[in-house]
């Protein structure tokens, strides 16, 4: 797409901005988060192109299980089929276009709620009622496009670019770092939709820092967090970044239970948080583990998955499981509606004709991370950002 002479100059302060050295990083330009050119030129670089997460796998553990989802415009069954395989298909009939499913659920077949066509769990149209009056008709020749769809660690990813690299491959370097959590074993016990109103890279920033814990979560999560003992990876990644923090002793979450056997020393009371480029975020503690995954819908509003999952020992050793997961769920409520207060008046702040970004936090250093990202796939920047010598 042509983009206007206010997005090409917006462009451009990305990239400079991406090219400061992460000790001497600065935030992006407010109207980077409000502009609708900024977000129609994502949605063509970025979400056309990229792997989206759905969910997790164990979300949908049965034959005929589904959720939906949406890249953009397409909108997407997610489901397990009578092999036990995951796959994806298009949510639109292939009579009249009318979506066929939402939320989520169990179905042997997908039934149209406009004309009753019926789809199988593999996509074939099985049934069409008064058709044979129609010249040509034939409905083993019709069927729900596939979307290419991969599992990676448990988690659901869908894209709607056939030649993007897999998902194992963008995220290979991230494998070593996660795998002693065994997360594909972690059990859900929580998925929420919300929609809030502000841009997705705001609360993709808001995820990615630490630096905003003891003040906005200090009702919550912010005591439990030593911000000194933040770590970054020394090197940045294409697909992703992530950083590690340590819960302290007397946290209600985030320890390993006696029974883990998978994490030793430091790694017991140590969580990873990683963001898998453009809108998977994960905290990943020794007893449980949290997501979030986005849409955007404009650039004033996003949609908002959510999901928590417990480490299967944990669950095992509840005598109480239906009292410690609402009041878990209750937890995470508020802790959501913490960040969702910041980031709705963020975006209402960047709005504001007398806005201005400024200088950024050593404990910011994954949103230099995330510019530089945006600047590869926005502006046509190849090279890696440059690190301070000390983070």
């Amino acid at each position: 797409m042509e983009t206007s002479s206010r997005a090409a100059e917006l462009l451009q302060r990305l990239a400079e901005t991406a090219q400061r050295p992460a000790n001497a990083a600065v935030g992006l330009p407010p109207q980077i988060y409000t502009d609708p050119d900024i977000l129609r030129l994502e949605e063509e670089r970025i979400f056309a192109h990229e792997w989206l997460c759905a969910g997790l796998a164990a979300e949908i553990p049965n034959p005929g299980d589904y959720l939906t989802f949406a890249i953009g415009s397409q909108p997407i069954i997610v489901l397990r089929g009578a092999d036990g395989a995951i796959r994806s298909l298009s949510n639109v009939c292939r009579h009249r276009m009318s979506r066929l499913v939402q939320g989520r659920g169990n179905a042997r077949v997908f039934a149209c709620p406009y004309h009753a066509w019926t789809y199988d769990l593999t996509g074939k149209l099985i049934g069409a009622p008064h058709m044979t009056r129609s010249e040509g008709f034939d409905k083993k020749k019709i069927c729900l496009p596939e979307i290419r769809t991969e599992i990676w660690e448990g988690w659901i990813y869908v894209t709607l670019d056939p030649a993007v690299d897999s998902v194992e491959a963008k995220l290979r370097p991230l494998q070593s770092v996660v795998a002693p959590y065994r997360m594909a074993g972690y059990v859900p016990f929580a998925t929420q939709d919300h929609l809030w109103d502000t841009n997705w890279k705001l609360l993709t920033e808001n995820f990615m820092e630490g630096y905003h814990l003891p003040v906005a979560h200090r009702r919550t999560v912010g005591a439990w967090f030593p911000a000194e003992e933040t770590g970054f990876p020394e090197q940045v990644f294409d697909s992703f970044t992530y950083q590690t923090f340590i819960k302290s002793q007397d946290a209600k979450y985030g320890l390993a239970h006696e029974d883990n056997t998978s994490l030793e020393g430091k790694w017991r009371y140590t969580s990873v948080m990683p963001t898998i480029y453009p809108t998977h975020m994960i905290v990943i503690a020794p007893d449980h583990l949290w997501y979030l995954s986005l849409r955007p819908k404009g650039a004033g509003q996003v949609h908002v998955r959510f999901g928590a999952a417990l480490a299967p020992e944990v669950l095992a050793s509840l005598p109480d499981k239906d009292g410690f997961i609402a009041e878990t769920v209750e937890f995470f409520d508020r802790v959501n509606a913490e960040d969702r207060f910041v980031v709705e008046a963020i975006y209402q702040g960047a709005k504001a004709p007398l806005a201005q970004s400024g200088p950024m936090s050593w404990l910011e250093r994954e949103l230099h991370d995330f510019h530089n990202y945006l600047a590869r796939k926005l502006c046509g920047r190849s090279e890696q950002p440059r690190l301070a010598a000390a983070q």
